[in-house]
């Protein structure tokens, strides 16, 4: 019962509640949870890329030959299909947002109801109970056995024990005990539920594979300029071309050079994985977190909602004090029960085997704790009644050995004892006598083993934390399959970091863990340069959640733990899990992936652009041809592998990397296209006749070198792989096989001489690729720094 209720039992009336709407006293923000959609139009459509390519389809328009800005098309895919997907992930996010929303009770005058957040106005009273988020600002009104962790808002771990009149800020959270509030600031005046509100928020990810993606971008862009201008010159006054010739091949100089589906595919797989995991009630609060994904090598969970459901069933109840009845233990259980304002899963079990019985009448409540360990209540006998923890309530007590013996077979147990002394919530009195033991049965999850076999085929290190006895959470580890390794009682944990960090690292099972010593053993791992996920439901994982790389909610989990989580599982379901760090690495392996298509394509531009320009002959290419080639090479390929199933653990040093694996292939193809471009301006010509002869075995070499790049970056070859390729083959084929395509392309590979030029080049290519890729890889083992 809330102390002083009654003094504000009414609460406000429907007619106070409308005026207070009318006037904006109500707890609603103008943020959505995710990008509005003029926001996305925006941002997909004024990029660099975009701007870069209408400027060059500008110029295209300018000699009239519209073939030749087909590349312009290209603004309009990026746009749309960016477009399409962030709107798909929005509409995915909001509505899982609004699921994962927790409702709030509030007082008024027709009774205690349950609300949205967002109709909350001035004045309402609102109750707090045990993992409850402080919805509003105001001012507690009344309180029983209340303490809130304001740890979120002022990073003091220590709860708060405030008393009726004390004011309580948004955000805080509610370890124990109960209260009721009377809202005082509510929406934008308040300090914020924005944990809640800003983890649900669709936001453009900040990480280092955008960072680096962003720093290729900025290199391309600068060479950008200085070539095109260098082309220019080469082509309309060193070759005396038409300006209408010499702004064309700029142009087919200059297009390959941007990576223009990079972004586009790291925003597009992003927003499918959201999609994806949204699909499995999985709930991505921030999308950077799809990166943290991806380089998880360390998973710690609590046992209970994980490895065990949430629900308990009590097994027996065994009375210790002979002067004790069993109508009497069950009453004083019932008692702790009904004291609870939001009993956790050991206590409802035990309110359920105790059934119907009615409560003893109280005069005080100690509400349960996870710092404590122990609840406790004074009936109105003058009786005090404990339940917890044996080894805090009964320390040193010979039924110690039979808890350790249940606890041995994966069980719970719980001892109630009579306190002789005051109810004090800071300290247990010196005497206290043994009452009963409860014995409570723990359901495993079906799904548990499945998952941890997952996590070790996949080399993730699985480490549960838990706060039960170390015994206890090994046998039910046991029970799932979970690899023998240490098992750690937290009290014994060192406090020096170095010591706490070798253990964290080589223990697998952690007992007695307290709130605190969760955080610390997270941090300790990511001091290492591990990776961590952790797992949690309740408010005694908050702080361990908020400081992980990834934190995971349970969907019936606390408020706050939902709150400070970056995945939310909504159905709860722990074999969730596995797809979520599987769809992760798929995201961020594939980017890569895709990464060196595009970039080798850059690299072939740069080079081939530079080496023309440098030796003085035409740009071999158009600018239909350059088009051409990225559609078959590069973009349709790139599309399809950017969404396939991928494994690979995620890695740092992207940059460093992605460039090691694309300069081979670009070195190959701009060597076998200029190599072709040269000889066969020696065999058959360097006329204006001839043109079209020399620059199709050019285009002829460069695509079979392309396509030996794609081959490459497809592997580990599968058959649908071996598909694409073969697809990509046959529409090139057709492209440049037909007299159609032949006309529009500006091609001819009927010439005999084409051929015999063009396949030696590519083969050179081909083995230059290889050759650069060895010298690469041998300077690649020398040491680098993270990029």
């Amino acid at each position: 019962m809330v102390h002083r209720e009654a003094e504000v039992v009414g609460g406000l009336t429907a007619a106070e509640v409308r005026e207070r709407v009318a006037r904006g006293d109500v707890n609603r923000v103008d943020t959505g949870t995710s990008r509005s959609l003029g926001e996305i139009v925006r941002s997909n459509t004024l990029t660099r890329v975009n701007a870069i390519y209408l400027v060059l389809f500008l110029v295209v328009l300018s000699t009239g030959h519209l073939l030749d800005g087909l590349f312009g098309l290209l603004i309009v895919v990026n746009s749309a299909a960016g477009m399409v997907q962030e709107v798909r992930a929005k509409r995915t996010l909001d509505r899982l947002a609004l699921l994962n929303r927790s409702a709030v009770t509030v007082q008024r005058a027709e009774g205690v109801v349950e609300l949205d957040p967002a109709e909350l106005v001035v004045d309402d009273l609102v109750r707090l109970a045990a993992g409850d988020q402080v919805p509003v600002d105001g001012e507690l009104v009344g309180t029983s056995g209340l303490e809130v962790d304001e740890s979120l808002l002022t990073g003091e771990s220590e709860p708060v024990l405030p008393a009726p009149g004390d004011r309580l800020l948004s955000g805080s959270v509610v370890v124990a005990g109960a209260g009721l509030l009377r809202a005082s600031r509510v929406g934008a005046d308040a300090y914020a539920a924005r944990l809640s509100r800003e983890a649900s928020a669709f936001k453009k990810p900040s990480s280092d594979l955008r960072a680096g993606i962003d720093r290729i971008l900025r290199y391309v862009t600068w060479a950008l300029v200085p070539v095109a201008a260098l082309t220019v010159v080469n082509q309309l006054w060193i070759n005396d071309q038409a300006p209408s010739d010499a702004l064309r091949g700029m142009v087919a100089a200059v297009v390959p050079m941007v990576p223009e589906g990079l972004v586009l595919m790291t925003s597009v797989a992003m927003a499918v994985g959201v999609v994806r995991l949204g699909r499995r009630q999985c709930l991505v609060q921030d999308l950077p977190a799809m990166e943290s994904l991806a380089r998880v090598d360390v998973v710690c969970f609590d046992k209970t909602g994980t490895l065990t459901e949430d629900g308990m069933r009590a097994r027996t109840v065994e009375v210790l004090d002979p002067a004790l009845t069993a109508d009497e233990v069950a009453t004083a259980l019932a008692t702790l029960g009904a004291a609870e304002e939001r009993p956790n899963a050991s206590l409802r079990a035990v309110v359920e085997h105790v059934g119907d019985r009615p409560p003893a009448a109280t005069t005080g409540v100690v509400p349960f704790s996870s710092a404590r360990r122990w609840a406790g209540v004074r009936t109105a006998d003058g009786r005090v009644w404990a339940l917890g923890a044996p080894d805090v309530l009964l320390p040193g007590h010979p039924a110690l050995d039979r808890v350790a013996a249940e606890s041995a077979q994966g069980r719970r147990v719980l001892a109630l004892a009579v306190l002789d002394g005051a109810l004090d919530p800071a300290m247990l009195p010196a005497g206290r006598s043994a009452a009963a033991l409860v014995v409570l049965d723990q359901r495993i999850r079906p799904e548990a083993a499945g998952t941890l076999a997952y996590f070790a085929r996949q080399q993730v290190a699985v480490k549960v934390v838990s706060g039960d006895a170390p015994n206890a959470v090994a046998a039910v580890a046991g029970q799932v399959g979970l690899p023998a390794g240490a098992v750690l009682d937290a009290r014994d944990l060192p406090e020096e970091p170095e010591a706490l960090a070798d253990a964290a690292e080589s223990a697998v099972v952690l007992g007695r863990v307290a709130p605190e010593q969760k955080r610390g053993l997270v941090r300790a791992l990511t001091a290492r340069g591990h990776t961590v996920a952790m797992t949690g439901d309740g408010v005694n994982d908050v702080l361990a959640l908020k400081d992980a790389d990834v934190g995971v909610a349970m969907g019936n989990g606390s408020p706050a733990a939902r709150a400070v989580a970056r995945i939310v599982l909504l159905d709860s379901d722990f074999a969730t899990l596995p797809h979520v760090v599987a769809e992760g690495r798929r995201v961020i392996a594939n980017i890569e992936r895709v990464a060196t298509l595009f970039l080798s394509k850059t690299v072939y531009s740069i080079l081939l652009a530079l080496v023309v320009a440098v030796s003085a002959v035409p740009f071999p290419l158009l600018p239909r041809h350059v088009t051409l080639i990225a559609w078959f090479t590069i973009g349709i390929p790139a599309t399809v592998l950017g969404l396939a199933p991928n494994q690979e653990a995620a890695r740092p040093g992207f940059v460093r990397r992605v460039l090691t694996a694309a300069v081979p292939g670009g070195v190959a193809v701009a060597a076998a296209a200029y190599g072709a471009y040269v000889v066969a301006r020696a065999v058959i010509g360097d006329g204006q006749g001839t043109h079209v002869l020399t620059a199709t075995a050019a285009f002829l070499a460069l695509v079979l070198t392309a396509f030996d790049v794609l081959v490459e970056v497809a592997r580990p070859l599968r058959p649908w792989k071996v598909g694409l390729v073969a697809a990509m083959v046959l529409g090139m084929a057709l492209a440049v096989g037909t007299p159609l395509g032949q006309r529009l392309f500006v091609l001819d590979p009927t010439d005999a001489r084409v051929w015999a030029v063009a396949v030696p080049a590519a083969v050179v290519g081909v083995l230059l690729r290889r050759a650069t890729a060895v010298v690469l890889r041998r300077v690649g083992r020398r040491p680098h720094g993270n990029t």
